[in-house]
């Protein structure tokens, strides 16, 4: 008798670099034994020294991608990045409806280089897609764009994000990306927030190295994956901490491209 393989569905822009996006995603599901389907938002130019364009595809089309995955394979969680314009999100929203496994949103919102990645549209696609997610993984400049204030201590980020509870109805789990405090210290916090709980934190060394690209699709995607494995947020958080820590560590001294590049990836599948 055949098994029914569970699967993990990507929606975000492609990077024809392979650093992030779809590319990123789809990486980090294989090494880590995940059946990965992708639906694209955006056909980006970009390499490791930033990002030249943005053309988000027609909504429809983005739809169509994400029904014909879901009504075929058995998508136990939708991952979602980069999604190019208000239109986009919409149709992403519209294609969705029903679906009730888990939404792991990362509010893309820039790119590592600063470029805005929500087109002309404000962050009007954000929340509507947002009001979708069952947890969401921003990074702390994009979390002070959701509360619109600056955000500069841990207290800080803690506060806002249990903010986002109170508006997003669908919300289980927030995960702050603690890369951007106190961003001297030699370890980074990141920290998961569980309604009516108190939060958790993690600690890992801090990585310097210029291979950073992709860091919050890597991030958001090995979540997903081990929250599929094991149903639990906490542990799922763990583990895509340590996976993420572990990935910058074997990536650091490589040379990806001429400036801010992606991670190895490909390592961990030859055991490096």
């Amino acid at each position: 008798m055949s098994r029914q393989v569970l699967a993990i569905l990507s929606v975000a822009g492609s990077d024809p670099s392979g650093g992030a996006g779809v590319q990123a995603d789809i990486k980090t599901l294989t090494v880590l034994g995940v059946y990965a389907a992708a639906a694209v938002t955006a056909i980006t130019v970009q390499n490791s020294l930033g990002m030249a364009s943005c053309q988000p595809l027609a909504p429809e089309l983005v739809a169509a991608q994400v029904r014909a995955v879901i009504s075929d394979l058995k998508v136990s969680h939708v991952k979602i990045g980069m999604i190019g314009s208000r239109a986009v999100a919409q149709a992403i929203v519209q294609a969705l409806d029903g679906f009730t496994g888990e939404i792991i949103y990362d509010p893309v919102i820039s790119s590592s280089v600063g470029r805005p990645l929500s087109a002309t549209d404000g962050l009007e696609g954000v929340w509507r897609v947002a009001g979708l997610a069952t947890v969401m993984t921003p990074n702390l400049p994009e979390l002070a764009l959701l509360v619109d204030r600056q955000i500069k201590s841990a207290e800080q980020a803690l506060l806002a994000g249990g903010e986002l509870f109170a508006r997003l109805p669908h919300l289980k789990a927030v995960v702050l990306k603690g890369g951007h405090l106190d961003e001297g210290h030699p370890e980074v916090r990141d920290f998961l927030l569980l309604p009516g709980q108190p939060p958790l934190s993690r600690r890992h060394p801090r990585v310097i190295t210029p291979n950073t690209h992709g860091t919050g699709c890597t991030f958001a995607a090995a979540l997903a994956a081990y929250h599929q494995r094991g149903g639990d947020y906490r542990r799922a958080f763990e583990q895509a901490v340590d996976f993420l820590a572990h990935l910058l560590q074997i990536s650091a001294d490589w040379r990806l491209g001429q400036g801010n590049g992606g991670l190895c990836h490909h390592r961990l599948a030859t055991g490096g």
